[in-house]
Formats: structure tokens, sequence, C-alpha cells
């Protein structure tokens, strides 16, 4: 038998999945990674919890599996995207807590940024809006607020790296500090057309070029573990940002697929061959995990550590990408800050006890509203309600909150790909926590009038890492292999009058206006 391990470090846990030859989950592991929140709109990470809960899942998950590391062909990493984490070179200890994708700290650096007139340059460049979402601010941030890290970072003695890089230095004991083009391209950094660090922005930002890890194909020898971490060397093949990697699981490898996360947020890319469509309807464009056609050697890469010099990568694929901010965490808010449930698992039964939202509408803007708004200074918002409205219709209002916002996102993409001569998305793959929820699914499918597909796979962002893994190490031969592995497992059709879904989604528009006044 053959096995590839996949590390999926998400932003509420650390996971370890080992996965069979055919893409069949073997054992599983998981631990919660503890959230920090300093003051509204922070949100931090402690670097050291989530090496800590990482490694102590891939030793339970190869237990579980009564498996010894020697059994592994190769391991894959996916990792929560942007998050941002510096570190001294020596010592290997963070300068500071992780800073979290989903932070707001770097809002106002940005609107520096957007009133300076360097919007058009950052998206022609990076594919992405200026916002702080992205690991640019972040790192800024830790320079200026962190007591003598400038200092450090002039000196040559940080490093900086988004979670892959943070792994990856700690499962080779600190000898390599790298990144792949997909978690490169989140940075608001790094050319996408170029495949290198960008010196322009990066001196817009004052981030030192020291800083930077070397930059990998998605699949690629990248190294190999310390063997005293899982008992023996595991050759490390795959590294990709959490949705390029479930774009990747799902078999989305030529234009026009797409699909859809609905995690604690909800991230839905389209992938669009090799154009770097530029949207016109505020989403991002981002490079998409696709296997090089000759992989290079140990120690090669593009850029980082000094060498700005760029080289082309092999098959460089693209994506359109929106990302709700909000998507699974309004269920969580519903547990922990409404008490409208005491576990997430009871939201569906409490949503079907009614026939509908009964016209409440629910907005969850808790951190701002991302694409295809970008509203950063947004607040959440519940409107509609009446004298006969319950908890559960407000329940049921979070849930399709979620459909609403990705319908949204889904809509701005066809029109990006109309407008660049491709077909719209004829078919949504779907996958993440939320997706098991059959409620939500359908509803997502009558919003969208296009059917929308479960695989019979769902650990798609794990299996996406194990699948780049296996290419490097030659256990798979070609991607048109791994999409033969593929399998749904329901398919929601559309049931609700294309001139209803269009009236619920002006409906939805309308409550997102008054969230943004508000």
């Amino acid at each position: 038998m053959t096995y590839l391990l996949a590390l999926d470090q998400g932003t509420s846990s650390s996971r370890s999945i080992v996965f069979d030859r055919q893409g069949q989950v073997v054992a599983l592991a998981q631990r919660e990674l503890p959230q920090i929140y300093p003051q509204p709109g922070w949100v931090e990470h402690d670097p050291m919890a989530i090496w800590r809960t990482q490694l102590a899942t891939a030793r339970e998950a190869l237990e579980r599996a009564g498996l010894k590391a020697g059994d592994i062909r190769a391991l894959g990493i996916t990792n929560q995207r942007e998050t941002t984490v510096l570190w001294n070179r020596k010592t290997g200890q963070p300068v500071h807590h992780a800073i979290v994708w989903q932070d707001r700290r770097g809002e106002p650096m940005c609107a520096q940024l957007r009133n300076q007139g360097h919007a058009a340059l950052i998206q022609s460049r990076t594919g992405l809006v200026i916002d702080s979402y992205f690991s640019g601010t972040k790192i800024r941030w830790l320079l200026d607020n962190v007591a003598g890290a400038r200092e450090q970072a002039l000196r040559g003695e940080l490093a900086f790296g988004t979670v892959d890089s943070w792994l990856l230095w700690q499962l080779t004991g600190g000898a390599l500090h790298a990144t792949d083009v997909t978690n490169a391209s989140r940075t608001m950094l790094f050319d996408v057309h170029r495949n290198a660090w960008d010196p322009e922005l990066l001196g817009l930002l004052d981030i030192p070029e020291s800083l930077m890890p070397k930059v990998l194909p998605s699949s690629a020898h990248y190294g190999e573990t310390d063997a005293a971490l899982l008992g023996a060397p595991i050759l490390i093949g795959g590294v990709a940002g959490d949705q390029q990697s479930a774009l990747f699981g799902q078999a989305c490898f030529t234009e026009g697929m797409a699909k859809n996360t609905y995690g604690t947020g909800c991230f839905m890319l389209m992938h669009t061959g090799h154009k770097a469509i530029e949207s016109r309807n505020n989403l991002l464009t981002t490079i998409a995990a696709q296997p090089p056609t000759s992989l290079p050697r140990a120690g090669e890469g593009w850029g980082g550590g000094g060498h700005m010099t760029a080289a082309p990568l092999p098959s460089n694929a693209y994506a359109l990408e929106g990302s709700v901010f909000v998507g699974g965490a309004v269920v969580q808010w519903l547990r922990d800050g409404l008490r409208a449930i005491q576990g997430s698992g009871e939201v569906q039964a409490l949503a079907e006890s009614v026939p509908d939202a009964g016209g409440v509408m629910m907005v969850p803007a808790f951190t701002g509203l991302g694409a295809p708004y970008w509203k950063p200074d947004a607040r959440g918002m519940i409107t509609g309600l009446t004298r006969g409205s319950t908890v559960a219709h407000i329940a049921r209002a979070a849930l399709e909150s979620i459909a609403y916002q990705s319908a949204a996102l889904l809509q701005a993409m066809s029109r990006d790909a109309v407008a660049a001569g491709a077909a719209p998305v004829s078919e949504l793959r779907v996958d993440g926590g939320a997706c098991v929820n059959d409620l939500l699914m359908q509803f997502q499918a009558d919003l969208l009038g296009i059917p929308v597909v479960r695989p019979a796979v769902t650990e798609t962002t794990a299996l996406g890492a194990a699948y780049l893994a296996g290419l490097a190490c030659g256990v798979y031969r070609s991607t048109e292999e791994l999409a033969g592995l593929w399998r749904s497992q329901r398919r929601f059709l559309p049931t609700l009058p294309a001139a209803r879904a269009a009236e619920l989604m002006e409906r939805w528009e309308h409550a997102v206006r008054q969230a943004t006044l508000a």
C-alpha cells in the first residue's frame, strides 16, 4: 500500500490526515488551536502552539493508521493563508504572536496606500486589492511595533513566513526557509506574472528583502523532515495555501471549473487556466496550485533569501478568488454569542423548524465585508424582524447569509469570465465543514441556478496537499490521473424559479447597503 500524509493547519485547528493512493482517508487527528483577541478587530495565534498542535496531530494520525514514518511516501502541507509570523533565524523563536488573516489592525496603513494612489499598481502586480487581509501590512506592523524588530530585520536576523513557511522551518530543523507560489501570491508583495518578490512593493511598505522566503512550485522536492520528529525522515513534496489546495483536491484543473469552501470563512476559486484575469468586479487574481513540467532540485527556487531574480514557473496557472470573512463562523456566533444552540450540529434542525426565514435577513459583517464588497467598516446587521420572528428565523437567516455571500461571489466571477471571453461556471463543487448541511447546499443551488456538487471525500483541502506531494514523488503521473479519482456524493439541483432567486438576491444587496451605512 502507498500512503501520503497531509498536514492541514487551519484557523481554528491543526489536523493531520493519512490518505491511501486512491485519496481515501485512512486516519485523521485534530487538535483545537486557541484564538487570541487582544482588542476588537485583532486576532492572533501563538506560533509555538501552531507547531506543537500540528506535530502532535501528525504523530497521532500515524499511530491511528498503524503506520510508521517509513511507510509514508511523502508529506504535503496546506495552511491558513496570509497569517504572518516573524521569527529569529538563530533561535527559531517568534518575535510576536502570529497575526491572523482575519486581523484588521493594518487597515489605517491600507487606507494610506489607497489615498496615495497605489491601488492600481498593487492590483496589476499582485492581483490583489489593498486590504489588511493580506500579509504585507501585517509584516509592516510587526516591524514598526515590536521592540527591536526592525533593527534585527535590517541585520538579517529575522525571517518572515506565512504558516507554511513556519512549519517548513520547524519540520526541517531550521534548514529551510521557503514558501510556495500560492502562499507567496497572498502577501501583496509578490509579482504573480514574474514569479518574484517585487522590490518596488517591498520598498513601498518598507520591508527588508532579507526577510522573504525562497519561493517554490506547489509540487516540488522541498526537503525532508528532521528524523527525530516522526521517527524517520519524510520527503516534503507539496505545499499550497488552503484554498488553492482545495481547488486542487476538487480536481478543478481546467479553465472554468470552480469550488467553494465553507469553513470559518467562505472561499470561492475559479480556475482561469494560464490567463491571469484582472477582475473588474472586486475579485482577486491569484496563482493556482499546479505542478511544474519539471521539478526543481533541492535548494532551487524563485526569489527570496536575498535573491530577487525572476524565473519562469512552468505551467503557471491562475484563479479568480472571492473571500467571505464570516461563513461557518456565523454558526459559532449563534452558539457562543447568541447562545441559540448548544452545538454547531443543531443549527440545521433549528433552521428547518421554520419553512423560511420569515423575511429576516442577516449580514454577518463581524469583521467587515470581503469580496466583492471590500467594506472593512461594515458591521453585522439583522433586518426584517417582526413580532413573529423567532430564534429559528434568525438561525435560518444566519445559514442563508453564507449562501447569499457565496452567490454574490459567483455572480461577480461569471461577469469577469464573460468579460474575458470565457464561459461562466456551470457547476460549483463544494467542501469544508458546512457543506454537510443539506439545507444550506440546497439553498445555495437555488440562489445560483446551477448544480452544487458535494464530493465523496470532503477533506479536499488536505487531499490537495497529499496529491501535490504524490505528484512530486511519482505516486501519481498526471492531473488527469487525479481527475479520475474524484467522485461526487450528491448533486443539489436548483428548484427555485430564477425570478424568485433574483428577488432574494436584490433583498440581500439591500441589506448589505444598510450594513455598510451603519
